[in-house]
């Protein structure tokens, strides 16, 4: 599937966090949601994009943001993940079905077929979404780059707020 375009609804969906709570998008509706997708749990580049994140929780709440990260990792990887680096936030479990495809992240456009050392493979492409209250994409940040993105976002969700 394609990325979400700026403008369009985001999609819906249902999944456990590392404590096995369900979120669903739409108990967030009338929140700014923050959504960024990682490809694995406990790699370098995924512990330092959730750890920025952590670190800048009170900033995003006090602007009226959520935040969810979301990666094709089991519950227990989450709970694992979370507990080690004091996670503040939930994290959650998009596993993939009987087919080998997370739902979630396909539905998002960042299940895509990636290649290292000439081997290709799917996994997820790190990818962050803002979505407004109303439930629409508000801005994307593709093939994201850690270093500096937590402060992007964290504009974006301050700008979002300041157009209410």
């Amino acid at each position: 599937m394609p990325l979400i375009e700026i403008g369009k609804r985001a999609p819906a969906f249902t999944l456990p966090d590392q404590n096995d709570t369900i979120h669903k998008l739409t108990q967030y509706k009338g929140k700014a949601v923050v959504l960024f997708f990682y490809p694995k749990d406990d790699t370098s580049g995924c512990t330092q994009e959730a750890c920025d994140f952590r670190d800048d929780m009170s900033r995003f709440k006090r602007a009226g943001a959520v935040v969810l990260g979301i990666s094709p990792q089991n519950v227990k990887s989450k709970a694992k993940f979370a507990d080690k680096i004091s996670l503040n936030y939930p994290i959650l479990a998009d596993v993939p079905d009987e087919n080998k495809l997370p739902k979630v992240c396909d539905k998002y456009g960042v299940w895509v077929e990636k290649s290292m050392y000439g081997r290709k493979y799917m996994g997820v492409q790190r990818t962050t979404y803002l979505i407004k209250p109303s439930g629409t994409v508000a801005a994307r940040w593709d093939k994201v780059k850690i270093q500096g993105h937590v402060d992007a976002v964290l504009e974006a969700v301050k700008a979002l707020k300041q157009r209410k």
